[in-house]
Order: C-alpha cells, then structure tokens, then sequence
C-alpha cells in the first residue's frame, strides 16, 4: 500500500511543517513551469478548434491555465477531507497546501509535450514511421523504440521535458508522480491495454532508469506485466486527469457554442443537468447576455463536477492507495450520463467539424514533412557520411543549437531520431508551417511570397 509521506516525496526531508523549503518547492515547480518555452509555445497550439481568429475559444495555453486552476480546486477538496480524517496527515504535516499546490503544478504542465496541430500531430509521427518512409528505420531500433516510434506519446514526451534540467523545469519527485497519467513503458501498454494506467505510456526508454528510481522513491506499487514495465499512478494524478476531463468536456462545448457550432439552448440543457438544484432560473433569467448565461453555467458546472470528484477520490482513498482503482474518477461521478452525453456530441460536431478536420489534415502534411527531412538529413549526416549533401549540412544547422549538437553526437539512428522528434514536437503550430515553407522552397526570407 502506498503512502502519503513518501508520494509526497517527505521520507528523507523530514515533516512538510518542518521543512518549509519542501513545500515551498512545489510552488517553485509552477513558477519554472510558467516561465518555461515549453509551456510558452502552448499559446500558439491547437486545443481543438483552428486558433482562433477572435478571442474567445481556447489554446493549449488558456486550457493548461485552466486545467491547473481546476487541478488545485480538485486538490484542495479532496486534501481538506482527507487531512480532516486522518490524523497521520496532520504529524506529517501534510497539509490542504500540499495536495493542490502539487496537482496544481501537474495540472500546469499536463500538455507540454504536446506536438503541433495536437492529437493530429501525434498520429502524424507514428505514421511516419508506421506506415511512411520512416518504416526503413525499424532495423535500427528495439522492439520497444520501434513500439514508441510507431505510437508517439505526448504524456512520454511531457515527461522527458518535465525531467529536463537544460529546459529549466526538472520538477520535484512529487509532481513528476502526479504529471504522469500512465506509468508504463511501451510494452507494456500493448501488453495490458485495458487497464487505465496501462492505456497509453508515460515514459520513453530514454526515460525508463529515471522513472523506476522515481516510482521507487514515491513507493509507486509495481504493476505485473508480460513486457516492459509499468507501476500503479500516483493518486494525485487521479485528480490531474478528472480536472483534465472537466475542462476538456464543459469548456470544449462552451467554445463550441460560441463558435455556434452547437445551439446555445442544448449546451443550456447539459450544464444544467450538471448543476441541477443549485440552479436558479429566475437569477439565470435576469443576466442580460447569452455571454453572461454561459459563464455562470460553465462556472457552476465546473465547480458541481470538482464536488463530486474530490469527494469520490476521498470515498476510494483506500482503494486508490492499494493501486486497486481502475477507473478514471470520470468514470464513477453521480454525472457521468451526462457528461457521457456531452461527449457523444462533442465528437459528432465538434471533433468532426470540417474547420477542425481541414486543419488537421494540413497538420499531418506539415508534420510529416518536417520529419522526413530532418531525419533523413541526420541520418546522411552522422551514419552515411559517402550520402550525405550540402542540403543536408544546412538543414542541420537550423536545428536549435542543442539538438544540433546532440543530432551530431549520437550514438544511434535512434537517439539521433529522438532529438529531431524533440524538435518538431516542440514546434508551435505557426512557427512548424513557417518551417515547413522555409525547408520546401514555399517562402525564402528576405523575399516577397
């Protein structure tokens, strides 16, 4: 069974009230993450409409500031009724602060690995290599590099950012745990598809040794598996993803209605349903704009689903620490007909919008052009030298100077593929097209298009 103190990360540091740099730690991992590039280059990335020509709808930016606002509500419900039942919370000095500075942080980063032109992006790398003329690199790589080429991750590259000292962010162990949604290798996520922290994979096997020491100083209970590896989540990362769930399903469907993709009076309907008795018609009748109407049913509805979310977690404290839970807390709300409701629609009108799909399409090409050639040049470049060309030499050197230098020095056609993928997927969506037109001849600088 798990506990708090070493989750936490407070076995050798002594109690939270007596080591104030351990709690103050955890805020510091939200300011690194705020001033991190990372996290900046979430402005200009799709959440799921096109960005935006008027202000309104959301980026990753504005969904990740959320979704940490969210995230240190859930914390804050669900540490104040766990520190007020258990009394060896309160020797440890773990307090109500802890949990939601700490799922507040999570919640903060959730998205950084997210490529451009999001789960498109995402589908764009694994078919280079799946099914595009990155197929040729497979004799290079391990069954388990292949499996995490031909899956891309962004929860896997997330962690590889997080992790990161030379990006400034290198979060406390804490964090780290409740970052990571899935604690699985590759492997073993083909391995166990069905269970919930075995759905996707968390970490690259550039990562593995770093996760198991973290999984080990957390006390994360290891997961039997026929491949790879795999530990149970931190129990925060349980309220990172409900806050996740929340704002990907209320706010998605508020930018949808603005957008009036969906009508005003159904979006009205399902947020209603959600807040039930605390809605007042006669106080909803007497706000003057439609804009008004759907801020107070977004407010109200995020704030019934965080009640009822923090309350289950804290029903299935025991469960969860046992590593015995297998379900989302989405999964098990009073709500979840409702919100089961609202995610039919939103994948029939909103996912499959044309805006949304053009976009998308254009995203795959782009994606899939920067890598083909990148890789191909870096593979001339370091491992066929005879092949290699001057349009090859120049396009290395508009790598970043970091990936520059690890795309020469490696080791492997893998580790050289892993530093041009880091590249690409740290790509803002404008900034990938730009690059795309500048290494395909559409835009030459200094010239008028």
């Amino acid at each position: 069974m798990a506990n708090w103190i070493k989750l936490f990360g407070l076995e050798d540091q002594g109690s939270a009230d007596e080591n104030m740099v351990m709690r103050s730690r955890y805020e510091r991992d939200y300011d690194r993450i705020i001033f991190s590039q990372p996290f900046r280059r979430l402005q200009d990335k799709t959440q799921v409409h096109p960005l935006p020509e008027s202000n309104f709808v959301h980026t990753r930016l504005t969904h990740s500031l959320e979704v940490s606002s969210v995230a240190r509500s859930l914390g804050r419900k669900a540490g104040e009724i766990l520190c007020g039942n258990n009394s060896e919370l309160k020797k440890a000095g773990i307090s109500v602060f802890d949990f939601s500075t700490v799922t507040a942080a999570a919640g903060l980063c959730h998205d950084i690995g997210n490529p451009p032109f999001g789960h498109s992006g995402e589908d764009a790398i694994s078919e280079y290599f799946k099914t595009g003329r990155g197929q040729r690199f497979k004799e290079f790589c391990t069954e388990e590099q292949w499996a995490e080429l031909t899956s891309f991750e962004g929860n896997a590259q997330g962690f590889r950012l997080a992790k990161n000292k030379n990006l400034g962010i290198m979060l406390t162990d804490a964090v780290l745990g409740a970052f990571t949604k899935y604690p699985c290798s590759a492997l073993a996520r083909q391995s166990k598809a069905g269970k919930i922290s075995q759905k996707k994979y968390g970490f690259f096997s550039t990562e593995r040794d770093y996760f198991e020491e973290l999984a080990n100083t957390l006390g994360l209970i290891k997961n039997e598996t026929d491949q790879g590896i795999a530990w149970q989540r931190h129990p925060l990362a349980y309220l990172v993803e409900a806050a996740d769930d929340i704002c990907y399903h209320i706010i998605d469907l508020e930018d949808a209605c603005r957008l009036e993709i969906i009508s005003f009076e159904q979006t009205r309907d399902f947020l209603v349903e959600i807040i039930k008795d605390k809605f007042d018609q006669k106080k909803f009748d007497a706000l003057s704009t439609k804009e008004e109407k759907l801020a107070i049913l977004r407010a109200m509805s995020i704030n019934a689903l965080v009640e009822q979310a923090g309350v289950i977690f804290a029903e299935k404290e025991r469960q969860i620490l046992n590593g015995k839970l297998d379900h989302s807390l989405f999964d098990i709300l009073p709500s979840k007909e409702i919100l089961n409701e609202i995610k039919h629609v939103s994948i029939e009108k909103i996912y499959r919008n044309i805006q949304v799909v053009e976009t998308e399409v254009a995203g795959f090409e782009v994606v899939d052009g920067l890598l083909n050639k990148f890789i191909e040049a870096g593979y001339r470049m370091v491992f066929d030298k005879d092949a290699k060309s001057g349009a090859d030499k120049r396009l290395i050197q508009m790598l970043p100077e970091l990936n520059r230098i690890n795309v020469i020095n490696s080791k492997s056609p893998y580790e050289m593929i892993r530093e041009i993928i880091d590249m690409v997927s740290g790509l803002s969506d404008s900034h990938a097209v730009s690059v795309y037109r500048k290494i395909t001849g559409q835009t030459i600088p200094g010239m008028r298009n």
